[in-house]
């Protein structure tokens, strides 16, 4: 049986429509933790991704983001991170949070979010 030690979560770069997203996000980042399991995500510190990735985080968890430098100069990454790696384009955002994940989960988010998990879903395939 193979071991689950990271998760990519793919969500969004707001915090929605309802309260209970966050909520949510949030719940999701304690059991990341409490079953010491690394979240990989996109690195930002806005919206959904702040909240998981802050949950983890406070929480002793470990976590790596992944951000395309043209989003980093719009100051949106979380400088927190235990590992932050720096990609070019959303496209090796993609490839790279893939490499360094184990499974997947998506969350309430944008066509961004819809995107993100469609071409996982398809590399997989």
């Amino acid at each position: 049986m193979n071991h689950i030690n990271s998760i990519g979560v793919f969500c969004g770069s707001s915090m929605g429509s309802d309260p209970v997203y966050a909520e949510q996000a949030a719940i999701l980042g304690q059991q990341l933790v409490k079953n010491n399991i690394e979240l990989v995500y996109g690195g930002a510190n806005i919206g959904l991704m702040k909240v998981i990735a802050g949950t983890v985080l406070e929480n002793g968890g470990k976590v790596s983001g992944v951000m395309p430098d043209f989003l980093i100069k719009k100051e949106i990454v979380h400088r927190q991170l235990t590992n932050l790696y720096t990609v070019y384009s959303m496209h090796e955002r993609k490839a790279l949070i893939a490499k360094l994940s184990d499974a997947f989960i998506a969350m309430p988010g944008g066509f961004g979010t819809l995107d993100e998990l469609a071409e996982v879903l398809t590399w997989y395939q």
